[in-house]
């Protein structure tokens, strides 16, 4: 799968809540790092986990705006919509993907200010 597929079959599982389908577009010791460099997650272990919780949200998903491809890197810009503490709102997110051999090796997250919804 192009590097390219491997990133639109994991949004797919993300939007659908599907943990078993999106570990499987994960190397099993992919990096997930918040950007530049802080380590978030390791592992299939700790991505579990980490995806387990975020997947608890009713409301989350994430809407493509624009995806660049170069080699085996992918950058989607995309508008997420999750729950926080503080309610439902959005939130702009950049995500830089590097994958070989068909799998995630690491993805880093660059996340703007959330931005709730009003009270209707």
């Amino acid at each position: 799968m192009s590097p390219e597929h491997v990133i639109q079959a994991q949004l797919d599982a993300y939007n659908a809540k599907n943990l078993d389908a999106l570990l499987a577009c994960y190397a099993q010791d992919a990096c997930m790092y918040q950007y530049p460099a802080t380590l978030v997650a390791q592992g299939h272990d700790e991505i579990r986990q980490r995806m387990k919780l975020r997947f608890a949200e009713p409301d989350l998903h994430a809407q493509l705006l624009r995806r660049v491809v170069i080699g085996e890197v992918v950058i989607d810009e995309e508008v997420v919509t999750r729950n926080f503490p503080a309610g439902r709102g959005k939130v702009a997110m950049t995500m830089i993907y590097r994958v070989q051999h068909g799998r995630i090796v690491d993805a880093s997250t660059i996340m703007g200010e959330p931005q709730l919804e009003q009270a209707g």
